[in-house]
């Protein structure tokens, strides 16, 4: 009796057909595909949303399915997460609660801490765009205490202070007046020198700071007079 699995043209034949069943596939064939599908899902289990679509064109037609499925499930986790950590307001915060609040944010978090003092004005100026910041970046985690309730004997003159943290690890520290350039800081340069820094992604394309410094220069220029004229002047005399 003829093997119906034997690699024969003869049985080639009968299997396109539909005379023949299809031929069998060994066990260990079997198996070695079940691995490999295994393994092709654990891929995708293990890729976040970018990596997805980056290797998205190295998957076959039949793997369509499977991405699209981990890439809706990767997607609900980033909307739940982004609505998890939406912060949009200054947090008064107390020495107690530095490690929980500061050290201990959480993954991927980035906290602006304020450490200020009631009848500064300056540390009024900042805590009031720190406010319009919060709600312009909600992911982003700002804070502020009270100097001396935070840390005991901090000194005055370090006041305004801003520390910048990411996971725990302070990144920038932004300490006194003159690092802020006293009562003229506008919220967009406060938002710029925070851009810096990596707490918050800004949407503005140069530094609100250099405009005015260019803007005055060009104002002294237009009102120094050229040194020819000035010559001039003195020879008419």
């Amino acid at each position: 009796m003829q093997d119906p699995n034997a690699d024969t043209e003869w049985n080639d034949i009968l299997r396109k057909k539909g005379i023949l069943p299809p031929k069998e596939t060994p066990p260990e064939e079997e198996e070695e595909e079940l691995h490999q599908t295994q393994s092709v899902v654990k891929t995708y289990e293990s890729m976040t949303l970018e990596q997805l679509e980056e290797n998205e064109d190295e998957f076959g037609e039949e793997d369509e399915l499977a991405m699209e499925m981990y890439r809706q499930k990767r997607l609900a986790e980033w909307k739940a997460n982004q609505l998890k950590n939406r912060f949009e307001e200054v947090s008064e915060i107390s020495g107690q609660d530095y490690v929980q609040e500061v050290n201990k944010a959480g993954a991927g978090i980035w906290v602006v801490l304020h450490l200020y003092k009631p009848g500064i004005p300056l540390c009024t100026l900042i805590n009031q765009h720190l406010s319009q910041l919060a709600r312009k970046f909600p992911q982003t985690k700002f804070l502020k205490s009270i100097s001396s309730t935070c840390i005991p004997n901090f000194p005055d003159r370090n006041l305004p202070t801003l520390f910048i943290y990411h996971e725990g690890e302070m990144k920038a520290q932004f300490i006194g007046p003159l690092v802020f350039g006293g009562m003229s800081l506008t919220c967009d340069e406060l938002e710029w020198r925070l851009s810096e820094s990596g707490a918050i992604k800004t949407d503005l394309e140069e530094n609100p700071r250099k405009q005015i410094q260019d803007q005055l220069l060009s104002s002294i220029r237009c009102s120094t007079p050229r040194r020819r004229d000035a010559d001039e002047d003195s020879d008419d005399d």
